[in-house]
């Protein structure tokens, strides 16, 4: 076991998680041959680790959302037990949503020419998305006090995936685009879209209350 201890709070991390991980990747191998990849040659191993959201893509029901909810869990654990508070926040989680962009368009771009132009396991689009409205979050301002409810990461989520399948508003026209950077754009796009709606609600809510 590996103890973490951040502001008093013991985390513990265990090992089977790295365990999982591997057999997530091993399986994603095994596997390769009836999934219409384009070769029967292993990607390399970096680009599959960060391009399948460290192996959340091979999830076979809805790897896109199992994507999305890890990028949301590390949101959640950042600003709950990272002690990372108001701005701070969200200029880091800014920055995970340039640092996703910038690898995931790099490892998307590895993994097509054995996976195919826009590989479903391919999840780094998905978590760079949802990352654009957990930013606008507050949990908790500088001062450590309550601000934003939980809730509203669960409101991001819903409304990203909503966005990132039914890809209105020029999402669709994004995603027939070839490029290892337009797998990422239509889902940036459509994290923006929910960041706009995101807000609009959160307009909606204070007025009635």
């Amino acid at each position: 076991f590996i103890y973490l201890n951040i502001k008093g709070k013991t985390i513990w991390i265990f090992r089977f998680f790295s365990v999982i991980l591997h057999a997530e990747i091993k399986a994603s191998y095994q596997n390769m041959n009836n999934k219409g990849n384009l070769t029967d040659e292993r990607p390399p191993l970096l680009p599959v680790i960060f391009g399948t959201g460290f192996g959340s893509g091979v999830w076979p029901w809805g790897p896109g959302t199992a994507g999305s909810i890890l990028a949301t869990l590390i949101w959640l654990g950042l600003a709950a037990w990272g002690g990372i508070n108001g701005e701070h926040l969200q200029t880091l989680t800014l920055a995970l949503v340039i640092l996703s962009t910038l690898v995931g368009t790099w490892a998307t771009a590895q993994l097509q020419p054995y996976w195919g132009a826009d590989p479903s396991r391919v999840v780094i689009d998905e978590m760079a998305g949802v990352w654009i409205p957990l930013s606008l979050l507050v949990p908790y301002d500088e001062l450590g006090h309550a601000h934003d409810s939980w809730w509203w990461a669960l409101v991001a989520l819903i409304l990203f995936r909503f966005f990132d399948m039914v890809k209105p508003l020029g999402i669709k026209r994004l995603d027939r685009m070839k490029g290892a950077f337009y797998v990422m754009a239509d889902d940036l796009l459509g994290g923006v879209y929910a960041a706009i709606t995101m807000v609009i609600i959160k307009i909606i809510v204070a007025w009635v209350r």
